[in-house]
């Protein structure tokens, strides 16, 4: 009988080492296979004794446990990619989670600013404390590059090429990819450079640019706040996290024309089915203007008036 405990650290490590996956993918991996195995202690089941029925009763008990759709299917997902790695290393002979169906997502619409609402909040910044020109250029940053806020708080110098207009990023799995920067970002960070280059910076944190007050490279969670502040200030009542500027660079980006396949290699995202969604926002988008100038419903409106 396989040691459950020894299988997952070996999952986990072929994860790292082999798929390239970051801290945060493979940290997600650990809470899906915890679920798992907690199952299998709870039922008295061997890893290598499990069945398709074994694993919908697994889905069903996450389920009662009032974990959200989206949850389970990212659950459901790495319970998946566990097996397939236990047949390929040859602990198991057969996948019994080939046909374990996930639950249905839906289409999950993400929040977007306009244009107008993201120079709102670039107007809220106070820009006469230390860090809002700091903030300014972040905002402006992740807008016109639609960055993850991972990919913002690792960003380098050496990332930044100012004669082509364009940043290095390495993404998810390590991945490097090109993405274009506008001019007002690269105004915006130069400014920043003037507050910058008066700090005191902690050995080692001297090519990050974007700094916090101690001298050493922000965090995720910093970001966030910051964020959310701002759109406070600026009295935007929408749900706004770092990932919004993210959906609002590749909405605004399909409603200019640009194909899928090119908002994809931007984004850095794997699957262009993940890309897709933007049609949806953009779909959403159009059926309000639609409803709003089209003749037909104007008239509509003018008679219910």
């Amino acid at each position: 009988m396989s040691n459950p405990k020894r299988l997952k650290r070996r999952f986990l490590r072929y994860l790292k080492l082999e798929r390239g996956y970051s801290p945060n993918t493979i940290e997600a991996y650990t809470h899906d296979i915890d679920y798992l195995l907690k199952f299998l202690q709870d039922e008295h089941l061997a890893v290598e004794d499990v069945r398709l029925p074994h694993l919908e009763q697994f889905a069903a008990r996450i389920y009662e446990f009032g974990v959200s759709s989206r949850s389970q299917a990212r659950i459901i997902s790495g319970v998946r990619s566990f097996f397939r790695y236990l047949v390929l290393d040859g602990e198991i002979e057969d996948d019994p989670s080939e046909l374990l169906e996930s639950p249905s997502r839906g289409v999950h619409l993400p929040e977007v600013l306009s244009v107008e609402e993201v120079d709102r909040m670039e107007a809220a910044i106070d820009l006469s404390k230390w860090e809002g020109q700091r903030n300014r250029a972040i905002i402006e940053t992740l807008f016109s590059c639609g960055l993850r806020v991972s990919e913002l708080v690792t960003l380098r110098f050496a990332d930044i090429f100012k004669k082509k207009h364009c940043l290095r990023i390495v993404g998810k799995g390590g991945k490097e990819r090109l993405v274009p920067i506008s001019n007002n970002a690269l105004k915006e960070i130069k400014k920043w450079m003037y507050d910058r280059n008066v700090m005191n910076i902690k050995p080692g944190e001297e090519e990050y640019v974007f700094l916090n007050r101690r001298g050493a490279h922000l965090t995720r969670t910093m970001i966030l706040i910051m964020i959310k502040n701002t759109a406070r200030d600026a009295g935007i009542e929408k749900t706004v996290s770092p990932h919004t500027l993210r959906h609002s660079f590749a909405t605004a980006l399909l409603k200019g024309g640009a194909s899928l396949r090119a908002i994809q290699e931007m984004l850095g995202h794997e699957d262009i089915s993940t890309t897709q969604i933007y049609t949806h926002v953009d779909m959403t988008t159009l059926r309000e203007e639609i409803m709003c100038h089209h003749p037909r419903n104007m008239k509509k409106k003018l008679s219910d008036e």
